[in-house]
């Protein structure tokens, strides 16, 4: 079973509204962006918005064409490329926001999104857990995740918090289990 097979068949199987922090390895990365939304999301009818804050979207989204990844109902909220100066060009299914340290305004955008997709089924991707609490209080991190989350729990949204395996600390597992019903770690390279 392939890791993108393997991640959509672990999320179909979870109800609706659950929040999953997802450890992930960098070599799995494509491979679970292709599962979460080229199948799982795909096979839902869902429309997903993809929190980057380690990688700006417009790699993001290049990454998605090469892949054939149809993302005509994936929005981004792109809290990394202002403070690379990498914006450039900006893309109409992408909302900037100025800093990952500006938790409150990508929580802002984030309820935007959702309530553009009213009646839809909807699914939060945050990327990653480890880059935010590079720019961020653990404590102030904690607090936000927990309003997001159960914000997000509140109005049936899935959610998904990457967290890079070779970058987790205890704090951060244990942060993570308070907010999220089911903690995921892959098999496999």
């Amino acid at each position: 079973m392939t890791t993108a097979t393997q991640i959509a068949e672990k999320l179909d199987a979870l109800p609706e509204s659950s929040a999953v922090a997802l450890k992930i390895r960098g070599e799995q990365y494509f491979d679970v962006i292709r599962g979460i939304l080229d199948i799982f999301a795909k096979k839902k009818e869902m429309d997903s918005i993809y929190v980057t804050a380690t990688i700006p979207c417009q790699s993001i989204m290049n990454a998605l064409q090469v892949l054939e990844i149809d993302t005509e109902r994936i929005w981004f909220v792109d809290c990394i490329s202002q403070i690379m100066m990498s914006v450039g060009e900006k893309h109409p299914h992408a909302i900037y926001v100025e800093s990952p340290t500006m938790l409150e305004n990508l929580m802002l955008k984030v309820e935007y999104l959702i309530r553009r997709a009213e009646g839809k089924k909807k699914l939060v991707i945050l990327d990653n857990i480890n880059s935010l609490a590079i720019h961020n209080n653990i404590k102030i991190l904690s607090e936000f995740l927990h309003i997001l989350v159960n914000n997000l729990r509140s109005k049936n949204t899935y959610t998904i918090i990457f967290s890079m395996e070779e970058y987790e600390t205890d704090e951060m597992t244990n942060m993570l289990n308070l907010v999220c019903d089911e903690s995921m770690t892959l098999e496999g390279g």
